[in-house]
């Protein structure tokens, strides 16, 4: 291909540039990543639809990108690489700098740790091409860098194809928030002076926000147009900004740019999407943080709340309204200051755990979250229960607690639990409840029995010794992660319930000799380190069984030998 050489504006630097206009623009945006920066390029270039143009937009990197961005520029014509003259540190200026230099009608982001399938280009360029849109966009898949499980974001709003007239048909796409999801006609942009806004986090939610109500016609394909990679639970000051919730100018730059949307809807005539939009930050942007509130102490939580309830007293009630009562009963603690409570009502959320106790109210027969009946109205609607039917539900679905209290180290590979269970609604009888806890690393469950003695009414406690080298593993071992649960039985039914175990103790690490040495691995307990904070058993296969069995029993697996290997056990038990 011919090329010829422009100059960057940001850096004056001469580039090769093709000399035939490219019909979609990818900019990668890059900061101190040569490591990843080539895979994210190479996917933008093996795109089936290969007249393209790639902008890497570097945004001062002190590592060696520079040297990696030139190197990738020089091997392929369609590479241009920007260099912004100063860092920025955030994704909108490398992104509006390369708006500024970028030669086709069309445009899509990248960053440079993420990739692009390779029909993405073909897919979102040929959805434009069938009619007159202002952006196109298409599925996002999310891949674990821990594990490699991949899972697709929002998968509910990119189901079907459909071309829609303005946000309004479907406001639920509000929560769809990503702008790397998504190929903008070049036009669309210009018309309207749409660019990320410089000097703050989140930027993709405003953006985003304001492309959807400015957008007459957009397609959503099912198709996938987006590989996001991520790294979960990280807290280094280098991971993603999502993952440095831990910051409290994480919560102020997440709140400001929420407000800055509430403007922009309010001005652009979009007030009636205000709903929908409140209900997506509360179900998403604030149920991001509540899941980590049990780990913070009471400053940070006091400085959380600063920042967090101003907010939410702005919030309509109608989008309270929409969320389950676990998420609200959450919020109305927050909003009255209730620190303590917040924490424990935070580790229920997403799992049906109960409340230590509830307060029945005997003027209304009302019942209320915590120890006491709340004294404002608005809380005491928030947090009244009784629509739940504490007492009369199904047994299998009773809202119980299960608490660690005390982690002792054991003889061998054993530990000693001491165990506490609030029965909020007394759906237990008086006297001595028969549990068992249960672990299943493989197809066979590992039961242990034990007894928890009533303390008073509605809270029992019991102490089990669980001996994780009693495990019954698969022949070629197991690695992975399980949780322990605790069992009920009353009156016939069964009630299966997660056990918390105390927010922080050191991991208990052991190298269990398994059939007498033939599959050793390496078993550490800790707690779960996010959301309810279960107690979390890892198994690693060490030895023999790492280098050898395991490998075999993956490349023997066949659906045949899945089932002749059940036949066979099931003929030996």
């Amino acid at each position: 291909m011919r090329t010829a050489t422009s100059t960057s504006p940001a850096t004056g630097t001469p580039a090769p540039v093709p000399s035939r206009t490219p019909d979609v623009t990818v900019t990668v945006i890059v900061y101190n990543d040569a490591g990843r920066l080539p895979r994210a390029v190479a996917s933008a270039l093996r795109q089936s639809h290969a007249n393209i143009e790639v902008v890497i937009s570097d945004d001062h990197s002190t590592d060696a990108t520079e040297e990696v961005a030139r190197e990738l520029a020089a091997h392929d014509p369609r590479v241009v690489y920007l260099r912004l003259p100063e860092n920025s540190g955030g994704c909108s200026a490398p992104r509006n700098r390369a708006l500024e230099i970028a030669r086709a009608p069309y445009l899509m982001f990248l960053d440079s740790d993420d990739e692009l399938p390779e029909r993405a280009v073909e897919v979102l360029l040929a959805a434009h091409r069938e009619r007159d849109l202002d952006f196109a966009m298409g599925a996002v898949h999310r891949i674990r860098e821990d594990g490699g499980r991949r899972t697709t974001w929002m998968p509910h709003l990119v189901a079907e194809r459909r071309t829609l007239d303005g946000i309004e048909a479907d406001p639920r796409l509000l929560f769809e928030h990503l702008s790397t999801s998504k190929m903008y006609a070049r036009a669309f942009l210009d018309r309207h002076g749409l660019r990320f806004p410089e000097g703050i986090h989140y930027e993709d939610q405003l953006f985003s926000a304001q492309a959807y109500c400015l957008a007459k016609t957009f397609t959503v394909v099912p198709e996938p147009v987006y590989r996001w990679y991520i790294a979960p639970y990280a807290t280094a000051d280098s991971a993603s900004i999502s993952n440095q919730r831990h910051k409290l100018t994480n919560v102020r730059d997440r709140v400001h740019v929420q407000r800055l949307i509430d403007a922009f809807l309010a001005e652009s005539g979009h007030e009636a999407l205000r709903e929908d939009k409140d209900f997506k930050f509360l179900k998403h942007d604030f149920r991001m943080y509540a899941g980590d509130l049990p780990y913070r102490d009471d400053t940070w939580l006091a400085s959380f709340a600063d920042l967090m309830n101003p907010y939410l007293d702005t919030l309509a009630e109608g989008a309270y309204a929409r969320l389950p009562r676990a998420e609200r009963v959450v919020l109305r603690l927050l909003r009255d200051r209730r620190l303590s409570d917040v924490r424990t009502a935070a580790r229920g959320l997403g799992h049906d755990v109960a409340p230590r106790r509830v307060t029945p109210d005997e003027q209304s027969g009302r019942v209320y979250w915590g120890e006491e009946v709340p004294a404002s109205p608005e809380s005491r609607r928030e947090l009244d229960l009784t629509d739940l039917d504490l007492d009369t539900r199904p047994f299998f679905t009773a809202l119980l607690r299960h608490e660690i209290t005390e982690i002792t180290r054991g003889p061998g590979a054993s530990v000693d639990l001491t165990v506490r269970t609030y029965d909020p609604a007394l759906r237990l009888p008086v006297g001595p409840q028969r549990a068992v806890l249960h672990l299943s690393p493989g197809p066979r469950r590992l039961t242990v029995p034990f007894r928890l003695s009533p303390v008073r009414p509605g809270l029992f406690e019991g102490r089990v010794r669980l001996d994780l080298a009693a495990a019954r593993l698969p022949l070629h071992g197991f690695a992975g992660t399980r949780h322990p649960v605790l069992r009920l039985r009353h009156r016939g039914r069964t009630h299966t319930g997660i056990l918390l175990a105390p927010l922080a103790f050191p991991p208990l690490t052991a190298r269990v000799p398994y059939r007498t040495g033939l599959t050793p691995h390496r078993v550490t307990l800790r707690p779960e380190g996010h959301n309810p904070g279960r107690l979390q058993i890892t198994w690693q296969p060490v030895g023999t069984t790492a280098k050898i069995l395991g490998p075999a029993a993956r490349r023997l697996s066949t659906p045949r030998t899945r089932r002749a290997a059940r036949l066979l056990s099931n003929i030996l038990r």
